[in-house]
């Protein structure tokens, strides 16, 4: 089958246990493993509910992202869709939204990596520790995509592993009420809103930002053997995970300590672990969370190089990023991300403290232009199959179109209310102007280089002349100078 071939340039090397689990990884992060402690410790236990529904909303998009891999699988993902679907300018505009977004996940992830490991350090400057993970990360990125996705199953099975063991011991915790646990931690505090619904529902954004990445399995659909087999069952997997590793560990979070038990200075799944009485529990978790803020980070690496590659190859970002190693590596795209990462490292030395707020915030950007992207492509694809200008996959996105515009407008009000937010977010926010005109300057110098640029000779029959046209067995006339 055509669309089973592979994007010329890679190799399908990732086999189908590497691509489920690069898909699950990809959506256990920071957001949940750092980032939930400071959500819970200011919305409390109704922090579940957001949870909730933005997995829902990751659900349709997950299952649009499907109908279109199936309908043409690529490693530009939803770059190649907007081209396709909706225009040039969409392609260039999402896929450097997209890179925004994994730029400053990176930063996100380097600084929780640097936060974790002051559990045993405090003394070690918070950027020593980013800039060493960096290093890491990168050396196994451009060494081979097999070392990658070698790699990142073993990282992500850590870590779906740690969450599971935490869903045992907090279920067991919550049933026999060891250390106070029960659902009247629920209550406890100040009740289940403690500073109200506003503040609850302010927290979408650091939640949406928490689901980034389960796109990934899209992006991976270019170097993975048995796409229509493969992808359904992947991309199937991630939702039920979602719903259980989730919204199940946020819910028990609550319910085995109180909400003012949490911080954003310890990831909350430590902070649990350590009330166990445990010289080591709260050890071992740490050694988890930092694999998994690596492996988001190693992830990261890894979709924006095949994204810049991409757009490169049309002429949207710069030709650098278009090069490819004898390994089947992007390696230029992969650099110009670790650059960005490298001005992370020195943001941790000059912002220790907000460095993480002000990189997810931001980075919550791309997360919604990825998935409003992905949801309006499939809109566009729905709609030409029911003109009948291509056939439409039987894997499909449930509710459609009616589902996609519910969840556009989810995260329309997410944007809207980073503006009535904490700082971080309203800086996000007042820079949605500034990346608006730097791609639009950009898709312009785009268009003017294309204009510049010398036409290809024509390949094809010559113009017709004016006049009759001889038949086929007529021999063409002498000029004068015969």
């Amino acid at each position: 089958m055509a669309s089973e071939l592979v994007e010329p340039g890679y190799s399908p090397v990732l086999s189908g246990r590497q691509v489920r689990m690069i898909a699950i990884g990809g959506a256990i992060g920071v957001g949940l493993f750092l980032g939930s402690g400071g959500r819970l410790a200011a919305a409390g236990p109704a922090l579940v509910l957001t949870y909730a529904v933005a997995g829902v909303a990751a659900f349709f998009v997950m299952r649009a992202l499907g109908e279109l891999v199936l309908h043409r699988p690529t490693s530009g993902s939803f770059v190649d869709y907007a081209h396709e679907f909706v225009g040039p300018w969409a392609s260039f505009a999402s896929g450097w939204m997209y890179w925004i977004n994994w730029a400053f996940t990176g930063i996100a992830e380097l600084t929780a990596i640097a936060t974790y490991f002051s559990k045993w350090a405090p003394h070690v400057p918070q950027w020593v520790v980013a800039l060493g993970a960096l290093v890491l990360v990168l050396a196994v990125n451009l060494l081979s995509v097999r070392l990658f996705g070698e790699l990142e199953f073993w990282f992500a099975l850590l870590k779906v592993l740690a969450i599971t063991l935490f869903l045992f011991v907090g279920t067991w915790l919550v049933v026999f009420s060891v250390n106070d646990a029960g659902v009247h931690n629920l209550g406890a505090g100040g009740g289940f809103t403690p500073h109200g619904l506003p503040i609850v529902v302010m927290s979408l954004q650091a939640v949406i930002f928490a689901y980034s990445g389960i796109e990934l399995v899209g992006i991976a659909a270019g170097e993975t053997k048995n796409v229509h087999q493969v992808m359904p069952k992947a991309i199937n997997g991630v939702v039920w995970r979602i719903a259980i590793f989730y919204v199940g560990s946020v819910l028990l979070l609550t319910l085995v300590l109180p909400w003012t038990a949490y911080s954003g200075d310890q990831s909350p799944f430590v902070t649990v672990f350590n009330s166990l009485g445990v010289p080591w529990a709260g050890d071992a978790m740490n050694v988890v969370v930092i694999t998994a803020a690596t492996s988001s980070c190693n992830s990261g690496l890894y979709s924006t190089g095949r994204i810049l590659r991409a757009m490169a190859l049309k002429g949207e970002a710069p030709a650098v990023t278009s090069r490819m190693s004898r390994r089947h590596v992007p390696y230029g795209g992969i650099a110009l991300t670790a650059a960005v990462f490298l001005g992370g490292v020195f943001l941790n030395y000059l912002v220790p403290k907000q460095a993480f707020d002000i990189a997810i915030a931001i980075a919550s950007l791309g997360v919604i232009t990825t998935w409003g992207t992905l949801l309006f492509c499939q809109i566009r694809l729905r709609r030409a199959a029911l003109r009948g200008e291509i056939a439409r996959p039987s894997f499909r996105m449930p509710g459609s179109p009616y589902t996609n515009w519910l969840t556009l407008g989810m995260l329309a009000l997410v944007v809207v209310l980073m503006a009535f937010a904490d700082e971080p977010q309203r800086i996000a926010f007042y820079s949605i102007p500034l990346l608006a005109i730097a791609i639009a300057l950009g898709w312009h110098l785009v268009k003017a280089r294309r204009g510049r640029a010398p036409r290809p000779p024509a390949t094809g029959p010559p113009p017709l002349l004016s006049g009759p046209v001889p038949p086929p067995d007529a021999t063409p006339p002498l000029s004068p100078r015969s």
